[in-house]
């Protein structure tokens, strides 16, 4: 056994004094380290500015702070407070390197040269306090290996942050690619498929056709009026809309089919193979079918919309996508001009018709500033009487080329490109500029002016009234707005109060067409009305329907018992007119008064209708048809 000796005893005491002298200066030392933390900082900034590179000022400033922990860290650490609390106030600087890191605003080179300046400034100062304070040298090489451990261990957390921050950057690369990748090829509002990718699945299709024999078809969906809707609730209320029509749509298109967005209010389905088994037509009603339901939108919750679609079809092989997919869009347009809410297929021939139309819509965009227009007036009778009440005021074009172009060839299209609006505020003016120089002319006669669909929508068309009267002087009890059925359906609410604050200007509101839509009394009640036109079908049918009679006599009661004047139009026989007068219709309309006339016919008619006369199945009537 081993029995250590006196001597022996005496070396370990000694090297325990001796270790315990050491703690003591090293102690001192890290004392005298903290309080000079901003001289060690200051070394830094000097050994920095000497290696002439310049980093931003908040870059700088977060350098300094790093320096400022670091030194007050391992300062503490030699005063004995143990290297845990060393790594605790390190943990700053460390989230500081990952933010640098993150923002990329410095070089990784750049950071491990500043933290092995920190190093000399702090190795500096300590030789300098280990001079100042007559601290032994072995104090100097622990607290030098200290500052180096310290380093060390900086050096690892800053590079594990850097290389942190790279694989971020990497898989935030990664992802922001699949991104973009899905935007390339998607519709950002609703996630469907976007024209390109539409195109690339029609050419696989295409392919697939060729090879195997069998059918492939493209459908081009695309909403009726959703400009109106736009104009009305705004475009917030209008993504709403596109949104839930296509989550419509998707429900009712099949998994082996392609549902895409081409932009705006347009939408297609592409389908081959097996759905195609019934033939596309039964797709193109099951997208309508979806449809019928109304939507309901934040924001316009009181308003239940209900919305149309005209859908073209194209259907067997194309020498490519883009052909099929013009020829369902062709298809589409003439499903629009057959009345909308329905679909067609493509034929030969269509294309030439588009060619036909956009020609002449080129031609209505400069028949406005070119004079093409002018108004003519069809009057109106007091059946009982047979003295003139009025002059409905029509629209009318006179081409270079084509000559005279019929209403009906023309007006739908100044109606679906909005041009409606700036001409139909046109012929209100020029009508109220008639009437006023009429009643100059003593003919106090009323004047009618048809209001569209687009005209109603807009809250604007309230101060076009008003500044119309005001400016010809004439007078607002003797003008008609006459407005359609539908029109007054389409967004009753917004329509109701437009209508009531026209009222106040004194004008009068008739329902155009009357019979043809919505009829009834609920509706009726809704709407500030004075006069109802009965429509010239329900005329023409008394000539060949013996319950006509009844329906004319259902529709004038129906005013008569909510005091609103009944107006028929389309007269054209004397029995037609013996018969409105058994029933006490008020006012009548037709050719066999007159045809619409030009403003200096009009004039002859006014001066002379109660000479103008001729015995008409007993009745005298006046004759310029």
């Amino acid at each position: 056994m081993h029995v250590p000796t006196v001597e022996g005893a005496n070396i370990d005491a000694a090297s325990q004094q001796g270790l315990a002298a050491l703690e003591r200066e090293l102690r001192l030392l890290g004392e005298s380290l903290g309080e000079r933390t901003g001289d060690v900082v200051a070394g830094i900034k000097r050994r920095n500015a000497e290696s002439g590179v310049a980093l931003e000022p908040l870059v700088e400033d977060s350098f300094v702070r790093v320096g400022t922990v670091s030194t007050t860290a391992v300062a503490r650490w030699m005063a004995g407070e143990g290297a845990e609390v060393a790594r605790e106030v390190g943990r700053e600087s460390w989230q500081i390197f990952g933010q640098l890191a993150a923002q990329r605003v410095v070089a990784l080179d750049e950071v491990t040269k500043r933290c092995l300046r920190w190093r000399d400034a702090a190795e500096d100062m300590v030789r300098e306090l280990v001079a100042e304070h007559g601290l032994c040298e072995e104090v100097s090489e622990r607290a030098c290996a200290m500052l180096q451990r310290s380093l060390d261990v900086t050096l690892v957390r800053m590079c594990q942050s850097f290389e942190a921050e790279r694989k971020r950057a990497h898989e935030e690369l990664g992802r922001r690619q699949e991104e973009l990748a899905f935007m390339a090829t998607h519709d950002a509002l609703t996630g469907l498929p976007n024209r390109t990718l539409i195109l690339d699945r029609i050419e696989q299709m295409l392919v697939r056709s060729r090879r195997n024999q069998t059918p492939v078809a493209a459908l081009f969906v695309d909403i009726d009026n959703f400009k109106s809707i736009n104009d009305t609730f705004g475009h917030g209320a209008g993504d709403q809309l596109l949104r839930a029509v296509a989550a419509r749509l998707q429900g009712v298109v099949r998994d082996v089919d392609a549902l895409g967005r081409l932009g705006g209010d347009e939408f297609v389905v592409v389908a081959e193979g097996m759905s195609l088994s019934a033939g596309p037509e039964l797709i193109a009603e099951r997208l309508l079918e979806a449809l019928k339901q109304p939507f309901t939108l934040a924001g316009v919750e009181r308003t239940r919309l209900t919305v149309t679609a005209s859908v073209g079809i194209a259907m067997g092989d194309r020498s490519c996508a883009e052909e099929l997919l013009r020829d369902a869009d062709i298809a589409m347009y003439r499903a629009k001009w057959e009345g909308k809410n329905g679909y067609t297929l493509f034929e030969t021939g269509m294309q030439d018709d588009i060619q036909s139309r956009m020609e002449l819509e080129m031609d209505l965009r400069e028949a406005q500033e070119g004079e093409e227009f002018f108004v003519v007036y069809q009057p109106t009778f007091d059946l009982r009487t047979m003295s003139p009440t009025g002059m409905e005021a029509l629209l009318r074009w006179r081409h270079p080329r084509r000559g005279i172009v019929g209403p009906d060839e023309f007006i739908p299209l100044l109606e679906d490109t909005g041009l409606i609006v700036d001409v139909g505020g046109w012929v209100l003016r020029q009508a109220c500029l008639q009437g006023a120089a009429w009643h100059q002319d003593g003919h106090e006669i009323g004047i009618a002016v048809n209001v569209s669909a687009r005209q109603l929508d807009r809250d604007e068309l309230v101060d076009e009234v008003a500044t119309a009267i005001e400016h010809s002087g004439f007078r607002p009890d003797l003008l008609t707005l006459e407005v359609t059925e539908t029109t007054l359906m389409s967004n009753a609410q917004a329509t109701a109060e437009r209508l009531r604050r026209i009222k106040q200007l004194g004008v009068r509101i008739a329902i155009d067409d009357f019979g043809t839509g919505y009829s009834s009394l609920a509706y009726l009640q809704r709407f500030p009305v004075d006069a109802l036109k009965i429509d010239r079908a329900f005329i023409s049918r008394l000539r060949e329907d013996p319950d006509g009679e009844t329906l004319i006599r259902t529709l004038v009661q129906l005013g008569k018992s909510l005091s609103i004047e009944t107006l028929a139009e389309g007269i054209e026989q004397a029995t037609d007119l013996s018969l409105l007068r058994q029933v006490s219709c008020d006012v009548g309309q037709g050719f066999l008064f007159a045809r619409p006339l030009e403003v200096e016919i009009c004039d002859a008619f006014l001066e002379n209708w109660a000479v103008r006369t001729a015995a008409v199945d007993d009745l005298r009537v006046p004759l310029l048809a």
